[in-house]
């Protein structure tokens, strides 16, 4: 394909960049006294439906997320090179909520998707049937077997550990076949800080080594074996194992606090997409982008839960993401 082939595209994207949240609005949205007080200067940044008339955080979000995937629909050549990220949330509404909701014979309007490949409700209506082979990718398998041991064991863990293997797999299959090796590369960090992840919730669980290994993807970096002996051993040879490893970072995160460990997970996401600031003819700073949208979403639904709920600026603070731009 040609060199050009993402021009238009990162141009439009550069753009769009300026209006990033910068870490001064963070600090601004942390110095507001209330959470409506926040809420109120993101919509004066344009954030939200500003014709909608109402100031909700959940609907404010929501927005920016559709917002998001708009802007990648209009520019991207190719839709297919992002299915690493659109996975986690096909697999997670097509079988993990709406199995339960199946089984269960209730349905809740906040479980679905709709800025995925399926929309929720044509989702819902797929696994309801049990019309499992309609699934894309590797979904009708994983979805029989999640579905199937949910009915024969009613262990919503189990099937969630099933769900959430598939997805990891699934994202390193994307990876591979976008043919682009910052897409990859992507794959390949996101599911080895899930494998962190896993690790450090199973040893402070007490999860044995089977469980972990079932729920753990192997990847370039990380070895599974390793990690979960490590992990069985305690959470400070987890950090010892970390420290041998690209993710030797992660390590001092742990020993702070696991707030602080959630941070360096996202940080490092960031952080790896820095580079494509200077990138002109690739899907990179596409993908950066997206994830800095993604990253500013959640550090502001941080800070408007922490308001909600009274919590320190501190507290709140400690939580809060390192901004892309």
């Amino acid at each position: 394909m040609s060199k050009t082939k993402y021009t238009y595209a990162v141009a439009r994207i550069r753009a769009l960049e300026v209006s990033l949240l910068t870490n001064a609005v963070i600090e601004q949205l942390l110095a507001c006294k209330s959470a409506e007080q926040a809420l109120q200067l993101l919509v004066e940044k344009g954030w939200g439906d500003l014709t909608a008339g109402t100031l909700d955080a959940d609907e404010v979000l929501n927005k920016e997320e559709e917002k998001m995937w708009q802007t990648i629909r209009e520019v991207a050549p190719d839709m297919h090179v992002f299915d690493v990220l659109s996975l986690p949330k096909t697999l997670s509404q097509s079988e993990k909520q709406q199995s339960k909701k199946c089984v269960r014979k209730w349905r809740i309007k906040t479980l679905f998707y709709d800025d995925c490949e399926i929309p929720g409700e044509e989702m819902f209506a797929l696994v309801q049937n049990k019309e499992f082979d309609k699934l894309p990718g590797n979904m009708p398998a994983t979805a029989r077997e999640a579905f199937d041991t949910l009915l024969h064991t009613r262990d919503g863990q189990l099937c969630d550990l099933i769900i959430d293997r598939a997805t990891l797999e699934a994202m390193l299959e994307a990876g591979k076949k976008s043919g682009e090796k910052i897409i990859e590369e992507y794959a390949q960090t996101a599911v080895a800080i899930a494998d962190i992840k896993i690790a450090v919730r199973s040893q402070k669980t007490g999860k044995n080594a089977e469980f972990m290994k079932k729920a753990m993807v192997n990847c370039s970096e990380i070895n599974v074996d390793q990690l979960t002996q490590a992990a069985l051993a305690g959470a400070e040879e987890i950090a010892q194992y970390l420290e041998e490893t690209s993710y030797r970072e992660s390590a001092d995160a742990l020993r702070i606090s696991p707030s602080a460990f959630e941070r360096w997970c996202d940080n490092k996401m960031t952080d790896s997409m820095r580079s494509q600031k200077y990138e002109s003819f690739s899907v990179g700073p596409l993908l950066a982008y997206l994830l800095a949208r993604q990253n500013e979403i959640k550090t502001v639904r941080i800070i408007l839960t922490g308001k909600q709920n009274e919590f320190p600026d501190e507290a709140i603070r400690e939580r809060i993401r390192e901004m892309y731009v």
